[in-house]
């Protein structure tokens, strides 16, 4: 680890992890022992009562949420964590799933009983995460998916340069970081897994700093994720996924760390963002890039007959990317909304942690509280979701960021015709960038996969 890039990052953060997993954690150490998680559920009435309400899109009625990675200290990541209760900060879990699983994601976007492909995705987070694989298999097998081992060489953990995976951390802040990151990865590779069961992962570790923010400046940690992804690109990679996001700049946009996701041939990821509608400025690296697709969210229902319906999710990140040209492949129509400028986003899955997916994930090298079963949501839900239906597909020769999304006829996709990630009347600029209707629009971008067939 860096010397110089922890003493930029110590001013201010040390005391700020220190207070707040105080708060966050109350007396647990890192030394203390494992003790009964007041977030847990009992009983199955319980989770069928929070299935019901996921399906329904009623959990934060009376749970609140949290992003993962913003308990201590604010982290680039963006998965969302269901709480217990509004304002709470301790995660729901329980011992058995209750969000929606990946039979239930398979049938929500017609994946059911078409295989596709066999072929790679790449996860790109940060930090160790020693259970990763153990945690792995227990989603895997919770919903009769294939087992995906080391052993196996379906799943490979490596350093985002290539080398042996990131070994834990007991000095510092890095338990902490690693017990918060850990959760944004367990969910990429959980979700990864749902869209592609016979795929391959390759999970690719930055260093734990990596995941900070710290002011406007983020070309450490962005030429990192530039390195992981010529890495994901080197080992084969079909498709790449990144769920994190960061401050831009022309270095971030047309210098290294954005030239280096520019892989045709290969689909490259992010999540839009869970910060609703951004207006016309920067929307976050690496999502504004023109070269690489743009991940939006939405809430996603089940009904009495088994079918699901999709909306625009509030949280979904859309905006304008004024400094950069459109996205490649996107129409003059569409990004005309922007003034010829980058316009996202361009495809979307569940993000709503109020209709949230279940995740497992037991690394607690802090806390000493594993989660076991967790409710998510966030754009991180949606981003290797649909990394996993790229890799499924397998069409990828001609593919460069979300240009053959937009080559597509309307119907390989189903549109999001409801909602809006604004509050009423405060929307600046035309509308489809922030509200819901025929065709493309900001939150949803083309729309929610229906099958392989858009991909």
């Amino acid at each position: 680890m860096s010397e110089s890039r922890w003493s930029r990052r110590g001013r201010g953060i040390a005391v700020a992890l220190g207070v707040a997993a105080l708060t966050v954690l109350g007396s647990v150490t890192a030394q203390a022992a494992p003790t009964a998680t007041p977030g847990t559920l009992a009983g199955p009435n319980s989770v069928a009562s929070l299935r019901a309400e996921v399906q329904h899109g009623t959990l934060l009625q009376t749970h609140g949420v949290m992003n993962a990675c913003a308990t201590t200290v604010k982290l680039a990541c963006l998965a969302e964590v269901v709480t217990t209760s509004p304002g709470s900060k301790k995660a729901l879990s329980s011992t058995t799933p209750a969000g929606y699983g990946a039979t239930d994601l398979e049938k929500a976007y017609g994946l059911t009983g078409d295989s596709g492909q066999s072929g790679t995705i790449a996860i790109i987070d940060a930090g160790a995460y020693p259970t990763l694989e153990s945690d792995l298999d227990v989603y895997r097998a919770q919903y009769g998916l294939p087992a995906c081992t080391s052993a196996s060489g379906c799943l490979k953990i490596a350093d985002y340069k290539g080398g042996p995976p990131l070994q834990p951390s007991t000095s510092g802040e890095d338990p902490i970081i690693e017990e918060e990151v850990a959760v944004e990865t367990s969910l990429d590779v959980d979700m990864a897994s749902a869209a592609c069961p016979n795929c391959k992962i390759i999970e690719l570790q930055l260093p734990d700093e990596d995941a900070l923010i710290e002011g406007s400046n983020a070309d450490p940690e962005t030429t990192d994720f530039g390195t992981a992804v010529n890495t994901a690109a080197a080992l084969g990679a079909n498709s790449v996924s990144m769920s994190y996001q960061y401050p831009t700049d022309q270095f971030e946009e047309t210098g290294t760390p954005g030239l280096d996701l520019f892989h045709p041939g290969m689909a490259v990821l992010a999540s839009s963002g869970d910060g609703g509608y951004e207006g016309n400025t920067s929307t976050g690296w690496p999502s504004n890039l023109p070269w690489v697709t743009s991940v939006g969210g939405t809430s996603l229902y089940e009904n009495q007959n088994g079918t699901f319906t999709s909306t625009a999710w509030a949280g979904a990140g859309s905006g304008c990317e004024t400094s950069l040209p459109a996205a490649i492949g996107q129409p003059a129509a569409i990004s005309k909304n922007c003034g010829g400028h980058r316009t996202g986003s361009d495809i979307s899955a569940v993000a709503d942690p109020n209709t949230g997916v279940a995740q497992y994930d037991t690394y607690a090298p802090y806390s000493g509280e594993p989660y076991d079963w967790i409710f998510d949501g966030g754009t991180s839900v949606s981003s290797p979701f649909v990394a996993g239906i790229y890799a499924r597909a397998g069409n990828l020769s001609q593919v460069i960021g979300p240009n053959t999304l937009y080559t597509d006829p309307a119907s390989d996709f189903t549109d999001v015709t409801i909602g809006s990630n604004t509050p009423p009347n405060t929307g600046v600029g035309p509308a489809p960038l922030y509200t819901a209707g025929k065709g493309w629009d900001g939150p949803s971008g083309l729309g929610t996969p229906k099958g392989l067939a858009g991909f």
